[in-house]
């Protein structure tokens, strides 16, 4: 029997294999210290709350909890987050969110609910390659906008508004991934007027928000005056909680997030009802916000470690972020070297990182890499370093 002649969908052919995810794959090996992965330290999951939340559900409402549900949410979960939204400076109500599998899913059904092929979407270069993803996907046409050390350039973005006219803009402006550059108050206001002056849409990614180690706390680019009725807010509970959970949130204004109810229903019905229960017993329960504060205490200190290796082990020339939170540090090596290659010489040394190639929706700058700190502690992250170190000297 032969097989089909048109097997795969011509989508797919606009839409590459995450690095991230191939990479980590293919470096599952202890001996190999990976900066490779936005991975939260596992060694700070708390198993012990979760396991009470879980218990609690299963004992209490186990068959409610292991029953078809809703495809908006867990209303005790939807409420839960929308207090902690709100005490974050957006004003939320329940019924404004979405629950979703995962941030990632988020951004997937907003592409599949506002894109049609050929529509432009905007995005901060370099920007998180997934949701590059998502949007190569659905057939949009992804172009890149300069930034700087302070976030996305608003005169830039104006440009490329009237240039382009974007159904959406991308961002993560706090902690951004993969550079750590957080957007500042002066450019929030910015951008928030440019949405509501010529009508598109802003698609705030926030899963490292609430991962400050210094400076000043900014609300979401979602509460700016403007970008009330024009934003969508994503966060998560990857980072701060357990990304295993698979637990994300999603705020829009009513009309669309009903359409976006009806995307989410063609995907998956609803994310899991005991995983969402069990969140919403979790956050009920538990000090998150003591947890976060001890995330950001160990947090902190393995920035400072590789901001300080990188010092002594980057070449002449380099350039990296000194992000005031987050997961990344951006690294520029001097001349035009390919991190491609690098890396390659890097795993022989039994250390990775993500090469910054893949973060760009047009032409890479291929001597830029991706650091990940917050899995190894400092004198990890020091041992890794050098072993960096010794692969960037051959």
């Amino acid at each position: 029997m032969s097989a089909p002649k048109s097997p795969f969908a011509g989508r797919l052919g606009r839409a590459d294999s995450s690095p991230v995810r191939d990479l980590l794959a293919l470096i599952d090996q202890p001996e190999i210290i990976s900066f490779a992965g936005g991975l939260p330290s596992a060694e700070f999951f708390d198993v012990d709350g979760l396991r009470g939340a879980y218990d609690h559900v299963l004992s209490s409402a186990g068959r409610r909890a292991l029953q078809y549900s809703s495809t908006e949410g867990d209303p005790e979960l939807r409420n839960v987050l929308a207090r902690r939204l709100t005490g974050r400076g957006l004003a939320t109500a329940g019924d404004d969110l979405l629950v979703t599998t995962g941030s990632q899913q988020a951004i997937f059904l907003v592409a599949t609910a506002l894109l049609d092929p050929g529509d432009v979407v905007l995005v901060e270069e370099p920007t998180y390659l997934a949701a590059l993803q998502c949007f190569r996907l659905a057939g949009a046409r992804v172009v890149p906008v300069r930034g700087d050390e302070d976030g996305l350039d608003p005169d830039a973005l104006r440009e490329a508004v009237e240039r382009e006219r974007p159904v959406l803009l991308y961002a993560v402006p706090t902690f951004a991934n993969p550079t750590g550059r957080t957007l500042t108050d002066q450019r929030r206001r910015a951008i928030a007027g440019l949405a509501a002056a010529h009508g598109f849409w802003i698609l705030e990614d926030d899963p490292y928000g609430e991962l400050r180690y210094r400076g000043e706390v900014l609300p979401p680019l979602s509460s700016y005056p403007g970008a009330e009725e024009a934003s969508i807010y994503l966060g998560s509970f990857s980072k701060i909680g357990a990304p295993g959970l698979r637990v994300g949130w999603l705020r829009a204004p009513a009309a669309l997030l009903r359409v976006l109810a009806v995307a989410k229903q063609a995907t998956d019905l609803h994310t899991s009802t005991l995983d969402q229960a069990a969140v919403a017993r979790y956050l009920t329960t538990a000090d998150l916000d003591g947890h976060i504060r001890t995330l950001r205490d160990v947090y902190g200190p393995r920035r400072d470690a590789m901001i300080e290796a990188l010092a002594r082990i980057a070449p002449p020339g380099s350039r990296w972020s000194d992000p005031d939170g987050g997961m990344f540090i951006w690294l520029r090596l001097p001349g035009d070297p390919d991190t491609g290659l690098l890396l390659r010489r890097a795993l022989r040394h039994d250390v990775a990182f993500v090469p910054g190639a893949p973060f760009y929706p047009a032409e890479p700058d291929r001597a830029t890499l991706r650091l990940s700190f917050t899995a190894y502690r400092p004198d990890e992250i020091a041992e890794g370093m050098r072993r960096l170190g010794a692969a960037l000297t051959g």
